[in-house]
């Protein structure tokens, strides 16, 4: 596991390395850090992946600018702050954990371990996704987010306005976060049932989920179960 710490005080982000190295062990791969804004931004611009433990308040500077940045990239991201009034605000953007200062080591390796299993802590699912257009970071509201499709080793997430948008995760990656009423109908198509209107079986026994917004996506055989499961269909 590579782990970024973007903390502004030394004492603090030192006793974080010191606690993850403790907890991970030989799963810790990388360990770096960041103080400020500045260098936060410059260090995950030049990643790819990683866990980033984010404290929300960076010398005056808001940690909310990393985040959002951080959210629209392939990384999941703790947030490891005093400023729990902001906790539900962070839930939204779609944070693995909030873990509110003064923590306890416990407390850090619950948070790790939700990362290593896929989950998420009691927040809920985000509100929002974040998505990057011409260097500059969006937030798409999840209640409009008709389906998301997978395109390699991104995502693009199609609205009800019909845009569509390229975001950093894998499908994978938001299944885990994700409403319920998100399911994964294909290897490379979740849909939001509340677009659902109807199914068809082609020649061949091809099936095609057709959504209100006017668009379909093929459904295979072994998804097909898991839609009328979940009442997917009217």
């Amino acid at each position: 596991m590579h782990i970024v710490v973007i903390e502004d005080e030394t004492v603090v982000a030192r006793r974080i390395e010191r606690l993850v190295r403790r907890i991970l062990g030989p799963r810790l791969l990388r360990i770096d850090r960041a103080g400020t804004l500045r260098d936060a931004t410059r260090l995950l611009a030049r990643l790819q992946d990683a866990v980033v433990l984010l404290d929300l308040n960076l010398s005056g500077d808001d940690g909310f600018d990393v985040l959002r940045r951080a959210v629209a990239e392939p990384f999941q991201t703790i947030v490891v702050s005093a400023n729990t009034d902001r906790a539900v605000e962070a839930f939204e953007l779609g944070v693995v954990d909030f873990v509110p200062k003064p923590f306890t080591e416990e407390r850090l390796g619950r948070a790790l371990d939700r990362v290593g299993r896929g989950g998420r802590s009691g927040g809920g699912p985000p509100s929002f996704l974040a998505v990057t257009l011409a260097g500059r970071v969006d937030l798409v509201a999840v209640g409009t987010v008709v389906a998301i499709h997978g395109a390699d080793d991104y995502s693009e997430i199609e609205t009800s306005d019909g845009r569509r948008h390229l975001h950093k995760k894998t499908l994978t990656m938001l299944g885990r976060v994700l409403p319920e009423n998100f399911l994964r109908v294909h290897r490379s198509h979740i849909v939001n049932l509340r677009f659902a209107e109807g199914m068809d079986i082609e020649s061949g026994g091809r099936r095609v989920l057709h959504l209100s917004n006017g668009s379909s996506v093929p459904v295979s055989r072994s998804h097909a179960g898991k839609l009328g499961e979940a009442g997917g269909l009217p």
